[in-house]
């Protein structure tokens, strides 16, 4: 799912703002450093994918310019529509995210985050589900799919495609519980 219009727009926002669990007062809007990139994130995104004026497009430019700035101060190489609603960064760090990565609604990802492409083809990445978190130093690479509601836990090594409602870990990621995040950490919160 992408931002197609004005009203996917406010959708991912509001998603975006209750996943993080953040009240939106004037206090946030100005310190809170993951909400603004967060937020610049989707304006990019609904610009992209929606406006297509010469004024859009230089208002376009601003924004990945913008966005490359705040990423490099918070440590994020995050493109455009890659997350569906609801992401949660949990804190400053290293997060990158390959551009042909595509990751569902509801995603909680850490710090130390690497989601890569496939060693021979560039232009292929992981496909992660809806409402699965992404442990600190997970790195998924490859042409992969992650189903929905599944637990990558830290450090994890994740070159190999995996079901749904699983939490996953290790080097090589392997199955440690048929149980995902939903049943123990309700994440679509």
């Amino acid at each position: 799912m992408k931002i197609n219009s004005k009203k996917d727009y406010k959708f991912f926002l509001e998603a975006d703002l209750k996943a993080l669990n953040i009240i939106p007062s004037l206090k946030n809007k100005l310190f809170h450093d993951i909400w603004t990139f967060q937020k610049n994130l989707r304006k990019l995104e609904y610009f992209i994918n929606c406006k297509h004026s010469a004024l859009a497009k230089l208002l376009t430019i601003f924004l990945r310019l913008k966005l490359r700035r705040q990423g490099r101060k918070l440590g994020f190489s995050i493109p455009p529509n890659a997350f569906g609603p609801g992401l949660s960064i949990a804190h400053a760090g290293t997060i990158v995210v390959n551009s042909n990565a595509k990751i569902g609604s509801n995603c909680r990802i850490h710090v130390c985050v690497n989601i890569g492409a496939d060693i021979n083809d560039g232009s292929k990445a992981p496909k992660i589900g809806d409402s699965c978190y992404i442990g600190p130093g997970v790195k998924v690479y490859g042409d992969i799919e992650i189903g929905s509601n599944v637990g990558m836990g830290a450090n994890a090594v994740v070159n190999k495609s995996f079901g749904s409602n699983l939490t996953i870990a290790g080097v090589p990621a392997k199955i440690i519980s048929h149980s995902g995040p939903l049943n123990y950490r309700d994440i679509s919160k």
